[in-house]
């Protein structure tokens, strides 16, 4: 029999707060992160803003020495990853740290310090750049730095699946702990890729919002009128452990890890399948791991990127799976409000999706003003609902046709 898995501890870096008690109030208030870029300038940009995390000082949090040394997206890792034990109690000591292990995902890692470390020999010559480059950039950054700051010995890695790296990183720490290669994983996803040549590439693609006159309305998911995703930044990090070694430890559980499901559309590198045959498969396969029936979920929180060709594809995928039940079951994009982590936003739609378990009420999609035709379920307009939600689904998808969903559920001993 496989372990059941449980959460004890949620941190995060969002756009609209740099903890997640700030960050539920946001999203309750229906507040957008959105707002011209300031990372650099972006006045030549068809897309002149983005969700960036704000007021955050790395500086003060590790010091300036050891702040240097990460890059931004393991800066906000780390940030989320200290909120995330302080709540678990977690105590890491040599009685535990080779049974406490680390999944980090991200999109892209270190782009930051690539593109300044490019300008640096571009400018000064190769003999000029940092001989911290090559660790600051690379995707498993993250994930060992987070290691050497608590010393956790136990299993390390960093995956990369696009936009579904978050969700696919807690899915597979669940999995470790299932199987017994772990008591404990520390796990979610950061991503820090607010950078010039990152914005350039996503309008060449034409992926992003160029509603530049107004960027806290860009973030429409579902809603007719929309025109593309909104760039974002932050980390979503969750404390998973066996039911047995949370119990043995007195931790306070917040909710149960009960379904995982990851899929391929095998259809094309960048665009989703119209039908969302790849989406529904992955959202069928979490249903069967958390043995529930099609009645039993409460709430999803929907991958909803803002983008006509996701938002239609995932719609088709949730009537796939759940059929006529489609239209019973509230479902809401948060990225409405915080706009696209990438990588980073299938950990904090987690961190989310389990508070909505904790206080009962769910978050809204706002921005939802023009109802379409082919996206016709009921998306949580533009306010938070009360509700209490026994079992809650979280969908990502991302560049590579890549699916995962998770299933989180209200704790019952």
């Amino acid at each position: 029999m496989r372990k059941r898995v449980v959460v004890t501890g949620l941190g995060c870096m969002s756009p609209v707060g740099n903890n997640v008690t700030d960050t539920w109030q946001a999203l309750l208030a229906g507040k957008s992160g959105a707002a011209p870029i300031t990372a650099f300038d972006a006045s030549a940009h068809k897309t002149r803003f983005a969700a960036e995390v704000k007021d955050f000082d790395p500086a003060a949090l590790f010091g300036t020495r050891d702040a240097r040394k990460m890059d931004r997206f393991t800066q906000l890792a780390t940030a989320a990853t200290l909120e995330a034990l302080a709540q678990s109690g977690l105590v890491i000591d040599e009685s535990n740290r080779n049974r406490v292990g680390i999944l980090i995902g991200s999109g892209i890692g270190g782009i930051l310090t690539l593109v300044e470390q490019y300008e640096v020999m571009r400018q000064r010559g190769p003999d000029r750049v940092s001989p911290f480059l090559i660790p600051m950039m690379i995707s498993d950054g993250a994930a060992g730095n987070i290691a050497i700051r608590v010393g956790a010995r136990g299993t390390n890695m960093s995956l990369a699946t696009a936009c579904a790296s978050g969700t696919n990183a807690l899915g597979e720490a669940a999995e470790m702990i299932r199987r017994g290669a772990a008591d404990v994983m520390i796990a979610g996803s950061s991503e820090a890729a607010i950078s010039a040549i990152a914005m350039a590439g996503m309008n060449a693609m034409t992926a992003l919002s160029t509603l530049n006159e107004d960027p806290q309305k860009a973030s429409r998911p579902f809603d007719k009128n929309r025109d593309g995703f909104v760039m974002a930044e932050g980390a979503g990090i969750l404390i998973l452990e066996s039911l047995e070694y949370a119990q043995a430890r007195g931790a306070n559980i917040l909710c149960e890890f009960t379904g995982y499901g990851t899929t391929d559309d095998a259809h094309h590198i960048s665009a989703p399948a119209e039908d969302g045959a790849g989406a529904a498969n992955s959202m069928r396969l979490a249903l069967q791991d958390a043995g529930l029936q099609l009645e039993e979920i409460d709430y999803i929180n929907a991958h909803g990127t803002s983008t006509p060709m996701n938002d239609k594809s995932e719609t088709n995928a949730i009537k796939a799976v759940f059929g006529e039940q489609a239209y019973k079951i509230p479902v809401s994009s948060t990225k409405s409000m915080t706009g696209h982590l990438l990588g980073a936003s299938g950990s904090l739609e987690a961190v989310v999706s389990v508070m909505t378990i904790l206080n009962n009420i769910l978050p809204p999609t706002i921005n939802y003003e023009t109802p379409d035709p082919i996206c016709d379920l009921d998306y949580i307009p533009n306010q938070p609902r009360k509700a209490e939600p026994r079992h809650v689904m979280s969908n990502s998808f991302g560049f590579g046709g890549h699916n995962a969903t998770l299933i989180l559920s209200r704790f019952n001993q």
